[in-house]
């Protein structure tokens, strides 16, 4: 049985990849994972639970049987519930950002998401947006893009996007969590944080998100992913 199709798109926190991510999925007509959104909800989760990140035991026995859906809202938002509970505002906090590396680093919680994760392979396709789905849960993807941005510019597109939500928030710290983020997620044992050997590198520090989503397009266009268009 011939498996369906898989784009992946890696890189660290900021750098565009749910947005592009997402146009690719919308234009192809494909599934789309969200596979950062597993482990801020793991860490919300352990938040809701009264379950310590430094208790990796606990932490992992969550992962394994997180009760976890996604649901599409009328304005295409995708809404996330565990165990019923809307949690979509929580797990995108900085303080969900932190949860999810957090977790994402015990060994045992991303074996015990693993499989959660490739369940989501079905036709006609997936896009894959996380920061191991080239090197690690989808390694035989005949497409992946790793697009990455300096830290400075990505702190600051957090910023502009939590002061329109109307959010207090410090620019130098915002820029303090992404390098620290970037430091334990590019450091950690298993799957850190790096880009797949055969992986397409887009920098889009300095790129209009449309010029993004071209280059992206050109190599699913060049590996003939786009047939089904």
């Amino acid at each position: 049985m011939v498996e369906a199709p898989v784009i992946t798109v890696d890189g660290p926190s900021g750098a565009g990849k749910g947005t592009i991510s997402h146009m690719l999925a919308d234009t192809l007509g494909w599934h789309f994972l969200d596979s950062g959104a597993l482990y801020r909800v793991t860490g919300q989760a352990c938040l809701i639970e009264g379950v310590s990140w430094g208790d990796h035991a606990a932490v992992t026995e969550i992962a394994r049987h997180l009760d976890v859906s996604f649901t599409a809202a009328a304005s295409g938002e995708i809404l996330v519930a565990y165990k019923g509970r809307d949690v979509s505002r929580e797990i995108r906090t900085e303080e969900g950002g932190r949860g999810a590396s957090t977790v994402a680093a015990i060994p045992m919680v991303r074996e015990a998401l693993l499989e959660r994760q490739r369940e989501f392979r079905q036709p006609p396709g997936l896009v894959a947006d996380g920061r191991d789905m080239g090197t690690v849960v989808f390694p035989g993807a005949p497409l992946k893009i790793f697009l990455t941005a300096s830290a400075r510019e990505r702190a600051e597109r957090r910023y502009k996007q939590l002061i329109a939500k109307g959010e207090s928030v410090s620019l130098p710290r915002l820029l303090e969590d992404i390098e620290e983020r970037d430091a334990r997620d590019s450091s950690r044992e298993v799957a850190p944080l790096v880009p797949a050997e055969d992986a397409i590198i887009i920098d889009s520090t300095a790129t209009p998100i449309a010029d993004v989503f071209e280059q992206a397009m050109q190599k699913v266009r060049e590996r003939g992913l786009n047939k089904a268009l």
